[in-house]
């Protein structure tokens, strides 16, 4: 397991805390066609802990970043500035669990497993974040790349993490996002591979969807973008390649994660990388909720 911290100014990772056993940890898990609050019940109740990955593909997944309200100004300005890592889908009033992107839904119960972080560093991964919850606290939701994958998918591209069970695989990159008050740090990614003659297909059907971090930012050589080894992801599982398979890389909510190692904020919650929040969004959508609290702030 993996956690982030500080030392010097520079990122690093390093031991997290003993992993729970979970009850169901397999990718989808027959939940591919599943109702997102169906879904979001389960996890509720404990029935689903593990990585949401295939899960209600004709739905957007989002990743989640929880911060106090004196640091969400500067947040929300970091994720407009970084579209392609954070694509903003909702920014909740301080204090409220609910969303209007997920009908009846609590953010502090319905992400199969979250992280606490304290001053920069994860200090907790728990199942359920109630107890962690203030009344200060603004919840913002950001597209995640789970829900492009359908379209990969009915495009008869492969998707090798899900054949696998597996986690997709994420890494950090030398690419610098652009700073936005105290929130700062580099671009995390995920791989998929893909089969050289789909590559063009992927990053077409993909640059449609920008809530879902739209068109790969790389194509081909990890070492281009700061990637030592492909074998060692920094959060995931190891990828698996098939011959004639070539490395596409999109940009990842994890990224907010390394920038709240550069803010340190006194607290934040963020989703387990992985273990997303469904929402009532369907992948392909036209409206886009910035803030409900927009006239307050």
């Amino acid at each position: 397991m993996i956690g982030l911290q500080i030392e010097g100014g520079a990122i690093s990772v390093r031991g997290g805390l003993p992993e729970k056993p979970p009850r169901i940890t397999a990718s989808g898990l027959g939940f591919a066609t599943a109702d997102p609050a169906v879904v979001r019940a389960l996890i509720r109740g404990g029935q689903i802990t593990g990585s949401t990955a295939g899960m209600c593909m004709d739905f957007q997944q989002a990743n989640l970043v929880v911060v106090p309200s004196s640091y969400a100004d500067d947040f929300e300005v970091f994720s407009l500035r970084n579209t392609r890592a954070c694509p903003l889908l909702e920014r909740s009033s301080p204090g409220s669990p609910c969303v209007q992107i997920a009908s009846g839904a609590d953010i502090r119960t319905d992400v199969s497993r979250y992280r606490v972080f304290e001053y920069g560093e994860v200090k907790h991964e728990p199942h359920d974040v109630r107890s962690y919850w203030r009344d200060d606290s603004v919840a913002f939701l950001l597209g995640c790349s789970f829900g492009f994958e359908q379209a990969l998918a009915g495009a008869g591209i492969p998707l090798r993490h899900l054949e696998a069970g597996r986690v997709v695989p994420m890494y950090v990159t030398s690419i610098d996002c652009t700073p936005a008050g105290v929130f700062a740090g580099p671009l995390v990614v995920t791989l998929r591979p893909i089969p050289e003659p789909l590559v063009a297909k992927a990053v077409e059907l993909t640059g449609e969807l920008p809530w879902s971090h739209g068109a790969p930012v790389h194509v081909g050589n990890e070492t281009a973008i700061g990637i030592k080894d492909l074998g060692r992801p920094d959060f995931g599982d190891p990828p698996v390649f098939v011959r004639g398979d070539v490395p596409v890389f999109w940009a990842c909510g994890v990224t907010p994660a390394l920038a709240l190692a550069v803010a340190r904020p006194p607290y934040a919650i963020t989703h387990y990388p992985g273990h997303m929040f469904i929402t009532d969004l369907p992948v392909e959508f036209d409206a886009l909720v910035v803030s409900d609290e927009s006239d307050n702030r």
